[in-house]
């Protein structure tokens, strides 16, 4: 550790992890002189179990706190002292002690396709091999294309361009944000609409996980939270939160701030991993309740689905 760092960041060692730990740490050295220097911010890459394990798919081992666990250990031991994260990889129940209070700009949160044989989703030949880690895309491109046969496809942006290019699959989808994130979106074959690919709940969105009671760290963070993002965040993760969901459930919400002033729209959707049923629901309504209209809006869609489904998808 560096003896002069005012800031340890924690973060995963991914290509794309690493950039937006840089990106924090850039947007904190505009906005305070003390943290300008050199070294008054240092990174500090912690392996997590989700990037230790890349033969299986995560709804396989474990779900989402694969890739933040090792990293809120550290922070609540002191190693470091705030943790950056891919908000859609962190789970709606936090450890005690720990809560998100930053969120950055939200990058584009739409899914991009990627193929050498079509140039989107429904130009892909019949039979034609998808490889996706996500039982949310996984269900979703089922639904539009049950004919289509998707495969557990893990590994960072490189690998699954580098799978993609020797032909193991025939197309693969990857979050926009990220790949502009890396100066990859130039690779993109097309971008998916969100009527046809809803996103995951906060994807593109980078979020940064403190100790509630460290108000030093919370002070210097608060100048590069964006509220807007904060409040979409807010609304899809109170939705995920009712419906319990994990990677082991296809769920996919999406919030957006209106033309009119303060108004929220937010939709979501539950699925069988499988495409065979799908639940989509909607709301609209003050942006000050962005969780209440998260937590309705899962209700709503938790009674649709009934018991039964309920129970298939949990127990999956």
């Amino acid at each position: 550790m560096t003896q002069s760092a005012i800031l340890r960041l924690g973060t995963r060692g991914s290509p794309l992890a690493l950039a937006q730990a840089h990106e924090v740490k850039r947007r904190l050295a505009e906005a305070h002189g003390d943290l300008a220097a050199e070294n008054a911010i240092e990174i500090v890459i912690i392996k997590t179990t989700g990037d230790k394990i890349l033969d299986r798919a995560l709804s396989e081992i474990g779900g989402k706190g694969l890739f933040t666990k090792e990293i809120e250990e550290a922070l609540l031991d002191g190693s470091i002292d705030a943790a950056v994260h891919s908000m859609k990889d962190v789970p709606t129940w936090l450890p005690d002690g720990l809560e998100i209070s930053t969120i950055l700009p939200r990058e584009d949160p739409r899914d991009a396709f990627f193929s050498l044989k079509a140039d989107r989703l429904s130009g892909l030949p019949e039979g034609a091999v998808v490889g996706s880690a996500s039982l949310r895309r996984q269900a979703q491109i089922l639904l539009a294309r049950p004919d289509l046969t998707v495969v557990t496809f893990r590994g960072n942006v490189q690998t699954r361009l580098r799978k993609l290019a020797e032909g193991e699959v025939d197309a693969t989808l990857l979050a926009v944000a990220g790949l502009r994130r890396l100066g990859e979106a130039g690779r993109i074959t097309s971008i998916l609409e969100t009527d046809e690919m809803l996103p995951a709940v906060a994807q593109g969105a980078v979020g940064l996980e403190i100790r509630s009671d460290d108000s030093t760290t919370r002070g210097y963070l608060s100048a590069i939270d964006d509220a807007a993002s904060a409040v979409r965040v807010a609304a899809e993760r109170a939705c995920l939160e009712v419906l319990d969901g994990s990677c082991r459930t296809p769920i996919a919400a999406l919030a957006e701030l209106d033309e009119t002033p303060g108004l929220l729209k937010l939709r979501a959707l539950v699925a069988m991993p499988d495409g065979s049923r799908v639940w989509r629901g909607a709301r609209e309504g003050s942006a000050g309740y962005a969780a209440e209209l998260g937590k309705d809006l899962g209700q709503e869609l938790r009674a649709e689905m009934g018991p039964e489904a309920l129970q298939s998808l949990t127990s999956h």
